[in-house]
């Protein structure tokens, strides 16, 4: 079973972009705060996250730094080359991204954004 849930908040503005077919694709790292022990503060763990389509164009358009959201995804690992050598990155893939705080600086709030 490969299913991740995550609770945190956006560390800077999603990065929006196309695939070579026109899929719209959205890149955000996400701060999940760890639990605290004996009340202290544990920092946090920084998760890379992807979405996809429908998904993705909602991100890019209402999400901006420190909004708070829910992603429900898959861990998946890409893998590359080039010329400082090969690379390997671990990522969240989001089948679901709900908002969970309300927009500031004049963007609008959408409560989910769904797979196209």
């Amino acid at each position: 079973m490969n299913v991740i849930n995550l609770i945190g908040r956006l560390t800077r503005d999603p990065d929006a972009e196309e695939t070579r077919n026109g899929t719209p694709v959205c890149r955000m790292r996400v701060a999940v705060p760890r639990r605290r022990k004996e009340g202290k503060d544990q920092g946090a763990v920084f998760v890379d996250v992807v979405a996809y389509g429908g998904q993705a164009t909602a991100c890019a358009q209402y999400l901006v730094r420190g909004r708070q959201v829910a992603v429900s995804g898959r861990l998946e690992q890409r893998e590359w080359s080039d010329a400082d050598g090969t690379h390997s990155l671990h990522e969240v893939v989001a089948e679901h991204v709900q908002f969970l705080d309300p927009a500031e600086n004049g963007h609008r709030r959408a409560a989910v954004a769904e797979p196209a």
